[in-house]
Order: structure tokens, then C-alpha cells, then sequence
């Protein structure tokens, strides 16, 4: 053999190692998460996200997986956890997905249509969105019932022709953002409210309970909007987007785990609108745990 061709060889299987050892980190890289068998479910920090996440938790510890929880990761932070592996699935919402991750205008898009936009924008990042659920954490106006009764508001409509009634407890942010105050004028006209001032948000339903204020920005799955005290009002004009509970999963676990699947969508689809403010109400009004909320829910229902 021919020096040339003996280099020629070595060159060859060089190359070869080369290739299989790529090929070999990134087997290793792809089932880095999860080496160990978990599943690592996240939350974001509010209540709704982290009751959800305990009851995905539980069920499939029920099934005989594996998991590990990380709750209370900031909004501002968690999507880019899941695209590193930190966490493996999480409850996301449609609109967040398509509005915020993917910079689309949603204004006014219903279900189907943003479910759409977020399937076919996380699947070029290796994620994937399962079947939502009917329950729409959407942005939305909450009243005090007995002023919605004492003035027939019951819609936007409604409280855009009686605004100078009553009082706005608003958040500053409300009052400027496109999905606010001057989206919704621009929808059902201009509302001259009776005092429109601006609160800490986490204090809008102690000063409608209290007497100081009337109405307020709310997501539609809050547990106070269980209780008789308040309702939420019809945006009779579709103008807010839906923003539907989604699990949202990287396409490597779900490779690995394809059972989970089936698994979170028939939670996914017990999960209304009415039946996530009955959670929420729990933890933020009745002051249990959301892990307890969570358990009893999977108890009951599956």
C-alpha cells in the first residue's frame, strides 16, 4: 500500500470519527434533560399557572412518571427556560404565546385563530402546544355585582354608555396599552367615567370590596369572580383576543414521553373557564394551598 493511500485511509477514518462522535453529542445533548427519567413541569408566579402545574404534576406521578416541579419562574423568564431544557412543559396561554413570544396583532382574534399562530410559530423553535383548553384567562373589565345591577351594566357596551356612574380602579399601564383604554375607545367609543384613578393592582379588589371604587381590569379566570361579589363584563364587541390555557412542551420530551400527551389534553379540556376561577378562588379567596387545590382536583376527576 502506497503511502498516499494509507493517508488517504486514515484521512477517511479520522473524518468518520469525527462524524460519529457529532452524532453521538448530540444524542447526548438532546437527552441531556431528563437524563435522570424526570419531567420537569414549571409555572409561572401566579396562582392559576401553579395550580395548573400541580395538577399535571400529580397526574402523571399518578401514572407512574417521574417529575420534578419549578414554580414561581417570572413571566419575563420562563420561555426562555423551556427553550434551554430547565423545564420541560409549563401552562402558557395562546395570546401570550402569539402576541408577546411571536410580536402578532391579536386584537380581536378569536380561539382557533391564535391557537393557530402559536402551533405554527413554536414549532420552528422545537416546541409544541397541545390542545387548548375552553378556559380563557383573557383581559377583561370586573364590577361589583350590585353596581352591575343597580345601573343594567352588563356589557362594554353597556358601561361605555353609563361610564360618568362610576368609579375606574385602574393600573397605570392599562390606561396607555393598545389592549386598554384606548383600543377599547377606538371599539365602543370614548368612556367618560364618573373618577378614573390608578392603584397598586394588587390592591383593585380590597378598594371595590371596600366601597372606593367600582370597576376594574381583570383576567377572566380570577377567583374573586367566583364569589357573588363581582362579574366580569360581556365584551359584547369581541374586541379582547382569546388567550386559551395551553401546555406548552418541548418536542424532545414529548418524543420521549408520548403518552403524556393524551394525558394533559384530557385535563386540558375539564379546565373552562368557570372551572379555573373555582381554583383560583380556592387558593386566593378561601387561602388554601395550591398544592392541596390541586390533589382534590385530581382526586375528583381523574
Amino acid at each position: 500500500m502506497t503511502n498516499k493511500k494509507k493517508w488517504s485511509i486514515i484521512g477517511l477514518i479520522v473524518i468518520f470519527i469525527g462524524i460519529f462522535s457529532f452524532i453521538g453529542w448530540q444524542r447526548k445533548n438532546i437527552s441531556s434533560i431528563n437524563s435522570n427519567g424526570q419531567i420537569i413541569i414549571g409555572s409561572k408566579n401566579f396562582t392559576e399557572s401553579k395550580v395548573v402545574m400541580q395538577i399535571w404534576t400529580d397526574a402523571l406521578k399518578k401514572e407512574g412518571y417521574s417529575v420534578k416541579t419549578k414554580p414561581n419562574i417570572s413571566s419575563s423568564v420562563i420561555f426562555q427556560a423551556i427553550k434551554s431544557g430547565q423545564v420541560d412543559l409549563y401552562p402558557e396561554y395562546t395570546g401570550t404565546i402569539a402576541s408577546t413570544y411571536l410580536n402578532n396583532n391579536i386584537v380581536g382574534k378569536g380561539a382557533e385563530s391564535v391557537a393557530q399562530i402559536a402551533r405554527d410559530g413554536m414549532l420552528k423553535q422545537n416546541l409544541v402546544t397541545l390542545d387548548y383548553s375552553p378556559g380563557n384567562d383573557a383581559q377583561g373589565i370586573a364590577i361589583r355585582s350590585s353596581v352591575a345591577k343597580k345601573y343594567g351594566i352588563y356589557t362594554l357596551s353597556d358601561l361605555q354608555k353609563k361610564a360618568n356612574k362610576v368609579r375606574f380602579v385602574s393600573q397605570g399601564e392599562f390606561d396607555k396599552r393598545e389592549d386598554g383604554i384606548p383600543g377599547l375607545e377606538k371599539t365602543y367609543g370614548k368612556f367618560n367615567f364618573k373618577s378614573h384613578k390608578v392603584y397598586d393592582p394588587s390592591l383593585k379588589y380590597k378598594i371595590l370590596s371596600s366601597g372606593n371604587g367600582d370597576i376594574t381590569p381583570a383576567s377572566t379566570t380570577e377567583g374573586q369572580l367566583a364569589t357573588s361579589k363581582f362579574l366580569v363584563l360581556n365584551d359584547n364587541k369581541k374586541f379582547w383576543a382569546a388567550y386559551n390555557l395551553v401546555p406548552l412542551v418541548r418536542s424532545q420530551t414529548l418524543r420521549k414521553y408520548p403518552k403524556i400527551r393524551s394525558l394533559l389534553n384530557r385535563i386540558d379540556r375539564k379546565l373552562t373557564t368557570n372551572e379555573l376561577r373555582q381554583l383560583n378562588k380556592k387558593v386566593d379567596v378561601d387561602g388554601q394551598s395550591y398544592q392541596k387545590v390541586a390533589q382534590d382536583w385530581v382526586n375528583k376527576n381523574l
